[in-house]
């Protein structure tokens, strides 16, 4: 009954934000009497923070329509290279522009939508042709696509590099670091032909015995039927995916909230306050908070399959570093990874994958020559600071970058 209760007041609150989405527009006139007047303008703002705090279960749009190459303006265009019922390989395509590297950059599974990254991609679009797993909303897949656990995921991996073809790169971006290891070493074992030329993992939980942080030790405080019992819930069958089992995603970003509840709180008082004061010097603060607000109660349902299996065999099992983690009957061996390139990275201040948990990789790929690794941990950075912001742009990308084009 999670499910239906959550969309219950989901639906009881729908007229409210209607009403305030509606009125907005005619209170924001500038012609009106009232514009000035200082109760308007507390009115207005918290309109638009009720507004703001929509939870809402579309993908945003990634929004890049051109970038920067050597100086001249490229026009970018999203193409649907290949659509699966679970996710779709989706081409930042660059129509005009020289060949470049093709990555796939693989977004986590994790309550968001692949959209979560587009500081990523749009850095690295620069340099590269760059492919993304754009994972579907899980209430929105019928029930007839069939189940999706950790083994589905990691064949998705295969299937879109087999599209690419031969010469991509893959680049893992935290929860999909262990199935991005696992479909290396399957594909290197095959001896595939589209087994990619390097491997990049970033802030990635290959092995959580290390340093655990409060996101791993919450996963062993209770075995694996708790979660199943007291996570899992099932679509309403209003939705396309009615009656299928999901991780809700509302309930996921109620965990990362919850994490850092008094910086959220603080963030939505301050963006009333901001509005309501209708300064101007404030206007580059407001746009900030609502462009990441946005996108960060757009959340995605995730298959119960898929999430049970990560809790229990990465979190829980640890089974990728034990040597126990099988793919349809395979173990997976990262030994068997001999030619291709790897790059793990690492935050100094994640507090969800913490140090060390990701460099494990290097110990695993065993027969993997010195030449071929290379490890860095950023001074200063958290968790979302290994793939956006400042540090991303200034330090690591240009190590992704020169192990991406050395790698060939």
């Amino acid at each position: 009954m999670m499910y239906q209760a959550y969309q219950a007041h989901s639906d009881l609150m729908w007229p409210l934000r209607a009403l305030a989405r509606t009125a907005l527009p005619v209170l924001q006139h500038p012609d009106h009497w009232w514009s000035g007047l200082d109760v308007h303008r507390k009115l207005v703002a918290a309109l638009h923070t009720l507004s703001l705090s929509e939870i809402t279960h579309k993908r945003p749009a990634f929004g890049i329509a051109r970038i920067e190459v050597d100086g001249k303006t490229v026009e970018v265009v999203e193409e649907a290279v290949h659509v699966a019922p679970f996710a779709t390989l989706l081409r930042f395509a660059k129509p005009g522009a020289p060949a470049q590297p093709r990555v796939l950059v693989v977004a986590p599974m994790s309550g968001h939508f692949a959209t979560l990254l587009r500081d990523t991609v749009r850095t690295m679009l620069v340099d590269h042709d760059v492919y993304i797993t754009d994972w579907h909303n899980a209430r929105d897949v019928p029930l007839s696509a069939g189940r999706f656990g950790l083994d589905e995921y990691t064949a998705y991996l295969i299937d879109f590099l087999a599209v690419m073809g031969p010469g991509a790169h893959l680049m893992a971006i935290c929860q999909p670091c262990v199935s991005a290891l696992s479909a290396v070493a399957l594909m290197s074992e095959d001896d595939h032909p589209a087994t990619p030329a390097s491997l990049t993992l970033m802030a990635g939980p290959i092995d959580c015995r290390i340093s655990p942080t409060a996101v791993n030790e919450l996963a062993v405080t209770r075995p694996i039927d708790w979660f199943e019992k007291n996570l899992v819930s099932v679509v309403p069958w209003r939705f396309a995916g009615g009656g299928r089992r999901v991780y809700p995603g509302f309930m996921q970003l109620t965990a990362f909230v919850n994490m850092n509840r008094d910086r959220h709180v603080a963030a939505f008082k301050d963006y009333y306050a901001n509005l309501a004061m209708a300064d101007a010097e404030r206007a580059g603060d407001v746009e900030h908070t609502r462009k990441f607000y946005e996108e960060y109660f757009a959340v995605s349902d995730l298959p119960a399959d898929f999430y049970l299996e990560t809790v229990r065999l990465v979190f829980q099992e640890y089974a990728l570093p034990k040597g126990e983690l099988m793919f349809r009957g395979r173990r997976i061996d990262p030994s068997a990874i001999r030619r291709t390139a790897l790059l793990t990275v690492e935050g100094e201040r994640d507090d969800i994958c913490a140090v060390g948990q990701t460099l494990a990789a290097q110990d695993l790929c065993s027969k993997l020559r010195p030449y071929l690794r290379t490890h860095h941990v950023q001074p200063g950075a958290g968790h979302y600071g290994v793939f956006s912001g400042s540090r991303w742009k200034r330090h690591i990308y240009p190590l992704v970058r020169d192990t991406i084009h050395a790698a060939g």
